[in-house]
């Protein structure tokens, strides 16, 4: 009977303790930049978090927010990369970022994608950016499937 009860009660009451140690999160960059040139000058973060979310908003997000979960699903990906990078991450990742672009109307014509996962941690009173991935250099447009 207690062995029963020690299994169902984590259900009914959960802990908040569900990682080991709490370390940071990737961030994953883009940048878009003309062929020929070595590497990107600018990049950009890969859809940065709303400054203001309304009181609506936020209950709204309680039960659906579809974007937020591949948000999550891309952060997933990203930290996969970032312990054994597979090909399947990176096609993740590389799928969602051209989309982005060209959703943004960017013009993309013959330049070079590629995107970079940034790690940023507090060191004093400074904020260090560790680059830990930076992807091969990819076409800025998507290749149409037929």
């Amino acid at each position: 009977m207690f062995q029963t009860l020690s299994l169902i009660l984590p259900v009914l009451i959960p802990s908040w303790r569900f990682f080991k140690t709490i370390e940071p999160s990737p961030r994953v960059e883009w940048a878009v930049f003309p062929r020929g040139e070595d590497a990107p000058t600018v990049w950009n973060e890969f859809r940065p978090q709303p400054i203001v979310v309304t009181p609506l908003q936020m209950v709204l997000r309680l039960f659906w927010n579809p974007d937020r979960n591949e948000e999550l699903f891309v952060i997933s990906c990203a930290e996969r990369i970032q312990v054994q990078p597979t090909q399947h991450s990176i096609v993740e990742i590389t799928q969602r970022v051209q989309d982005d672009v060209a959703k943004m109307g960017l013009e993309t014509a013959g330049q070079i994608l590629q995107f970079r996962l940034v790690f940023v941690r507090r060191v004093g009173t400074e904020l260090v950016r560790d680059i830990v991935f930076c992807s091969d250099a990819l076409p800025a447009l998507k290749e149409a499937t037929t």
